[in-house]
């Protein structure tokens, strides 16, 4: 049976874009429901075994407005054992100023870092070690994380973690789930995964936070 997976949209802090590359990424193993700021039904997380909050525009610092009518039955959610995947601003949203679910680690732009190749907030590519490969990924003024104890998953270019998972917590600075649109840049073109980076994607759900043993999907 296929598990079920809950996306958080609000164009454009969790943006149309954004959702539907993680849809791509993962509808072929994973059921998918949609959910807004407005309050769900009663028992929506029932039957979900994870919640994604993807990335998009925006100050992070919108938390308090997007998440009010449902904030409470995410972290019930997640306290039964719930997982969590964030991108970008849903990592964010893991910290302790909004969801505060991780134990001794914080979210921080990688942008501010003292030793970090990118240095301002703008759309491009950056080149990052997944799983022992060299890659380049879309990345907006995603995050990295400091402190505490986690399964460092990929690294940016100076070392600092750019994908971790934390118990059933999964967090990803960068954008695995762009399509071929957010390539328009003449320089940014030659980095077009072809689809690559949504089957690593799926492959990090699988083998991290839904799957109790690692699979070879592929």
């Amino acid at each position: 049976m296929k598990k079920t997976i809950a996306i958080f949209l609000h164009h454009p802090f969790c943006s149309i874009e954004s959702v539907n590359g993680v849809i791509q990424a993962l509808s072929s193993r994973y059921n998918i429901r949609l959910f807004t700021k407005h309050k769900v039904p009663d028992g929506f997380f029932d039957d979900i075994d994870m919640v994604i909050f993807p990335g998009g525009h925006g100050d992070a610092g919108s938390f308090d407005h997007l998440l009010r009518a449902n904030v409470h039955e995410v972290k019930k959610f997640l306290k039964r054992g719930g997982r969590y995947l964030g991108i970008c601003m849903g990592a964010y949203w893991a910290d302790s100023y909004y969801f505060d679910i991780l134990e001794d680690t914080r979210v921080v732009q990688y942008i501010k870092r003292r030793t970090a190749d990118i240095r301002s907030s703008y759309g491009t590519t950056v080149p990052v070690v997944w799983r022992g490969e060299e890659h380049r990924m879309y990345f907006y003024d995603g995050p990295t994380f400091t402190g505490g104890d986690f399964e460092k998953v990929a690294t940016y270019a100076n070392g600092d973690p750019m994908a971790i998972v934390q118990g059933s917590i999964g967090l990803i600075g960068c954008h695995l789930e762009s399509e071929q649109s957010w390539y328009q840049k003449k320089y940014m073109q030659p980095h077009w995964h072809h689809g690559e980076q949504h089957t690593m994607l799926l492959q990090y759900v699988a083998d991290f936070l839904l799957e109790e043993t690692q699979m070879a999907l592929f």
